[in-house]
């Protein structure tokens, strides 16, 4: 036994500290993605707490759904080379400024790893809560059109310099706001992005979109189980919202229950006059836009069929594909939603 050593050489030396710096780096990996949860639910409690005295009344309560949920080996991974794009390839992009659009409840606190990954390749991402969302503090039963809804992206783009353009990401309900944005500010806007988002034609509601699940607009606004009214019973609804659970079967169906719970103390109601507007988009402004949509196949909120007849109906430059993800790829598929706007961030 005294004999026998394990002879090192310098080469092999190198290898095992060069192994040991991997796993510490693989250790601050996963400490920094944690921390950065943290902080993102940090934040949503906060706002949480703003949020309570605007919630409305429901008019009406629905009934529990549950689903069970899968999580997909789809996690966001800080400074993993790896998963960083080609250096090269990023130098080809000329607009490197994404201004990321929350959907229906949601607010800038739901892109969070979608903002760390674009920063760690080079580019500059910035997540906008719209009005009455997140933690802008404007009662959104007070909000009652598209273009007061709109207002923290239509100020964010005024206020681009003359010769800056913005790549636009719409999730959702979003998908009005950026094409609202299109059809006023067409001059500001690189590319649009449309995630499992209401890409409308001419004369449309976004609420159209949800009408084969939802029925008729004015079936709607009577009917619904999901109707908050703000103002009292007696006048016409304000807002709508979804009870937890039913949430958690309709939007995260994939997503990783950390996730889940952040969404659970950070969503709030939607303002409803915004969905119910006709937009007017015309040829020569709207019509003129880089339009791309993202499609989220097995999303339960708005099924792969209805994002199938949107592109059919108002067909965008591309179409790209996320498998497994749900409602809210930036949750349950990060990377590979980072992939497909870095890819269309390349096109020419």
């Amino acid at each position: 036994m005294g004999n026998h050593f394990i002879c090192m050489s310098k080469k092999d030396s190198k290898e095992v500290g060069s192994r040991s710096k991997r796993l510490g780096r693989s250790q601050r990996k996963l400490v920094t993605e944690e921390d950065l949860h943290l902080q993102a639910l940090s934040m949503a409690l906060q706002q949480h707490h703003l949020s309570q005295r605007f919630e409305g009344s429901m008019s009406r309560r629905i009934g529990s759904t549950s689903s069970r949920r899968r999580t997909l080996p789809d996690s966001l991974q800080l400074n993993n080379n790896n998963n960083k794009q080609d250096p090269e390839l990023l130098v080809n992009i000329k607009t490197k400024k994404f201004v990321l659009i929350h959907g229906e409840g949601f607010g800038a606190w739901c892109w969070y790893k979608t903002v760390a990954l674009l920063e760690e390749v080079g580019l500059q991402p910035v997540a906008l809560d719209l009005t009455g969302s997140g933690i802008d503090l404007t009662d959104s039963n007070n909000v009652t059109t598209l273009a007061e809804y709109s207002k923290p992206l239509t100020v964010y783009l005024e206020n681009l310099p003359e010769d800056e353009k913005v790549v636009l990401v719409g999730h959702s309900i979003g998908g009005a706001c950026i094409s609202y944005a299109l059809e006023h500010y067409p001059h500001k806007i690189s590319k649009a992005i449309f995630l499992c988002a209401t890409m409308v034609t001419n004369g449309q509601r976004p609420f159209d979109v949800f009408a084969d699940q939802l029925g008729s607009a004015e079936q709607f606004m009577q009917e619904s189980k999901f109707l908050i009214h703000g103002n009292g019973k007696e006048k016409p609804p304000t807002g709508f919202m979804f009870e937890k659970e039913q949430m958690k079967g309709l939007y995260f169906n994939q997503s990783p229950a950390k996730d889940v719970a952040l969404a659970m103390v950070s969503m709030r109601q939607s303002p409803i006059g915004p969905i119910m507007e006709k937009l007017c988009l015309s040829p020569d402004k709207y019509g003129t836009a880089r339009r791309f949509y993202i499609q989220t196949l097995d999303d339960r909120a708005l099924s792969p069929d209805v994002q199938e007849k949107l592109v059919g109906e108002n067909p965008p430059e591309g179409v790209f594909k996320i498998k497994g993800s749900d409602h809210c790829p930036f949750f349950s598929k990060p990377q590979s939603l980072h992939k497909i706007l870095v890819e269309i961030a390349q096109i020419q």
